[in-house]
């Protein structure tokens, strides 16, 4: 699927036939703190693609300058899931790769008197930052020499003041309208092991600084990342011209994506796991690219998704339905349909042979031959769902099977229900049925109509199943709540029924439509005695 035109496309088409630029480099920063979520994606997808379109390349590189949350299993974890997206990037790198570059250039800066030591602490740094419509407070340490400078820089990268006694600051405008542009920070001291390069360093640059150096070093053309930088393009350029890079990228924005009902937050993700609430980043029902993977959805059904979205520089909300649409719309001709029995109720067919066991061949998907056929088993004992019955017809709209009525099991006879039996509380544990061997389907029976076509699940050959039954994580996008308050409580249910025994060695993420029941994905924990599945999605929506 082709990337549709969109602003920055265009700005790429323009930029290589006026010979701004040679060819198309992109790149796809993720900070190593965190599992990649759908949000994400949009990103990721925007940046290949786009270079792919015209022949260029893109590099993912580890935005690793602040070791405090960063890990290398969040390293691996984003490698995995750029990959399962089908995305190869030309090179994996590191900010860390560039702290020593980085470090020269600071050192550059204050050697230009365009940057500066400050012991201001955090909180006063915020007050003389001044406001909106207030300009700030110049430090008391602006006018420091810069021989102080530079030894006061050297005496921070030795180590020889504790987390957040300094910093090194820009020296731009303090009343400037960008409150970007009032001497930001560019390094500050951490005390940590990083995960890449150890103790070797206890300052580190800040992504603002870091970022555009970086973008230079590897020749990026196109600096791709959401609005929420827009009022930090200034400092980019700034970095880039005060360092004086030999190659220039810019940066352009785009609008984040937002979809209803899906938290898309780093933070409140982190929260869930950190409390107990989901189990794990890749639970099915998180929004997480190894929670999406883990429900079933496809790595195009997302990128249809995402490309379908379009792009503009206008954040944008989209109903989680859309993405459940792009995976219906991609699953419905390419996997298997089989009979699955998530809420099972007995049926004993009186009349039919004690011990015999039929079996029907019957397609795997009726819409795309080229899936094959199955055997499907029939005998005396058959599972229907318990949805499937009442025992009595409630109006002339009820189409399935009730007491002295007649319907069809699927690819097999019709049966009609006689008796029902109850436990001790009332509740129906059985229907006694007789079926009529002259029905059966493909037979050219010509007679009467049933009241209905069912779905079933043969007793004997039946493998045991868990069905993982998903609704949205979220219920209320009010982000003034408390975030637990938010959660639906009825997000994961689970049944436990029967799947015909085709799916007896079903493997890992394998995909099926289960007739009448939605789009299900086997589950890592499936095990040979009891199978595990989770649903992608309903075959049409039905969540309020």
């Amino acid at each position: 699927m082709e990337i549709e035109s969109n602003f920055i496309k265009k700005i790429m088409e323009d930029d290589l036939e006026s010979g701004k630029v040679k060819g198309i480099i992109t790149r796809f920063p993720p900070e190593p703190n965190a599992y990649l979520h759908i949000g994400h994606a949009r990103a990721i997808v925007t940046n290949f693609e786009l270079a792919k379109q015209f022949d260029g390349y893109t590099n993912l590189r580890f935005d690793d300058t602040n070791p405090v949350k960063e890990d290398s299993s969040f390293v691996e974890a984003i490698k995995e899931d750029i990959n399962w997206l089908g995305y190869e990037p030309k090179n994996i790198l590191f900010g860390s790769d560039y702290f020593g570059q980085t470090y020269d250039l600071a050192l550059k800066l204050i050697k230009k008197g365009l940057a500066y030591v400050c012991d201001l602490s955090q909180d006063d740094m915020r007050k003389y930052r001044g406001t909106l419509t207030e300009p700030g407070i110049e430090s008391p340490n602006r006018n420091r020499s810069i021989d102080e400078n530079l030894k006061l820089f050297e005496e921070m990268k030795a180590g020889n003041f504790e987390d957040g006694e300094k910093t090194l600051r820009a020296k731009i405008d303090m009343s400037s309208p960008n409150m970007n542009m009032r001497d930001p920070v560019l390094y500050r001291i951490i005390h940590i092991t990083h995960h890449n390069t150890g103790d070797k360093w206890c300052i580190y640059p800040m992504y603002d600084f870091a970022h555009p150096i970086q973008d230079a070093i590897e020749g990026v053309t196109h600096s791709l990342c959401s609005l929420e930088y827009d009022d930090h393009r200034i400092l980019y350029d700034w970095v880039v011209e005060k360092c004086e890079m030999p190659h220039v990228p810019h940066q352009y924005e785009f609008g984040r994506l937002n979809i209803t009902n899906t938290i898309m937050s780093k933070r409140y993700l982190k929260q869930l796991v950190d409390n107990n609430l989901v189990k794990g980043y890749d639970d099915p029902r998180m929004p997480t690219l190894a929670g999406l993977r883990r429900r079933g959805y496809t790595k195009e059904s997302i990128k249809n998704f995402i490309l379908g979205t379009g792009l503009s520089r206008i954040n944008s909300t989209v109903s989680s339905e859309m993405l459940e649409t792009s995976l219906r719309d991609e699953l419905n001709f390419k996997v298997k349909r089989v009979n699955a029995v998530i809420d099972p109720l007995k049926v004993v067919i009186t009349n039919y042979p004690e011990g015999q066991v039929e079996w029907i061949d019957v397609p795997f998907n009726p819409e795309n031959p080229d899936l094959g056929s199955r055997k499907i088993a029939f005998s005396r004992n058959v599972f229907i769902e318990k949805e499937d019955f009442l025992p009595e017809k409630p109006n002339k709209k009820w189409k399935r099977l009730s007491i002295g009525e007649e319907v069809r099991l699927m690819y097999a006879y019709f049966v009609k229900c006689n008796e029902v039996k109850y436990d001790d509380f009332g509740n129906i544990v059985e229907l006694q049925c007789t079926y009529d061997p002259e029905t059966k389907s493909g037979s050219g029976f010509e007679g009467r109509k049933p009241n209905g076509n069912i779905h079933y699940v043969e007793a004997s050959t039946a493998k045991k199943a868990i069905f993982n039954l998903f609704e949205p994580l979220m219920i209320d996008s009010d982000s003034k709540r408390d975030l637990v308050e938010r959660l639906n409580p009825n997000s994961w249910n689970e049944g436990k029924g029967f799947v015909e025994n085709a799916l007896e060695n079903t493997y890992p993420l394998e995909r099926f439509q289960f007739i009448r029941k939605g789009y299900f994905t086997t589950d890592y924990d499936s095990k040979s005695d009891v199978l595990v599945f989770n649903r992608i999605c309903e075959l049409k929506s039905s969540f309020n």
